[in-house]
């Protein structure tokens, strides 16, 4: 009965341990994209993700997940098409400089896989959509503190966003941009 107890004990513990709120580490968080460019695909990232994380691993479902991308700092290991991302026929960040993205409602499948749904704005536009994210853990870090780890994808339609290069005939960009999402939260 004492190890039962102890057991009990040691898992809510370890429970409340990793509820609470995290600050979203913008040194090991990225939003990584890939699209396609003439017969290939050309991919970069989002280096600059902020923002903040209340997980309720009691119920999951009263969980949130609010962040912020600087496009500003995009960066596609080539200065020059970074520069030309940034233009106004493309992503036109002297207008539309963020991407955020705040959850309205998250759904797990199992212990480790769910669905956060939220509100998408970009490029001035704002879409509902569906994440499927994983769980990947919750731990110790070398620097004293406490950390959540997840990961999300899904595949973007630019168009839905208002940009419509890959609408046009012989575009030599994709509509479609696959993104994902590592994102690491410190508990505060």
């Amino acid at each position: 009965m004492k190890q039962l107890v102890f057991l009990l004990v040691f898992i809510s513990s370890s429970i409340f341990a990793q509820s609470g709120t995290y600050k979203v580490d913008p040194e090991h968080s990225f939003a990584n994209w890939k699209i396609r460019h003439v017969v290939s695909k050309t991919s970069g990232t989002i280096p600059d993700m902020t923002g903040d994380m209340m997980i309720n691993l009691d119920d999951m479902s009263q969980s949130k997940i609010n962040v912020e991308m600087s496009l500003l700092k995009i960066d596609s290991d080539h200065k020059k098409r970074d520069n030309h991302i940034q233009e106004k026929k493309f992503l036109n960040t002297s207008v539309f400089p963020t991407i955020t993205f705040n959850s309205t409602k998250i759904v797990m499948q199992d212990d480790t896989n769910g669905v956060v749904t939220g509100t998408l704005a970009m490029g001035g536009v704002e879409k509902t959509l569906d994440i499927p994210f994983k769980l990947l853990g919750f731990g110790d870090d070398p620097w004293g503190g406490y950390r959540v780890g997840m990961e999300g994808n899904i595949d973007l339609k630019a168009s839905d966003f208002g940009y419509s290069w890959g609408l046009k005939e012989n575009s030599s960009l994709g509509d479609k941009i696959e993104v994902n999402l590592l994102v690491e939260g410190i508990k505060q």
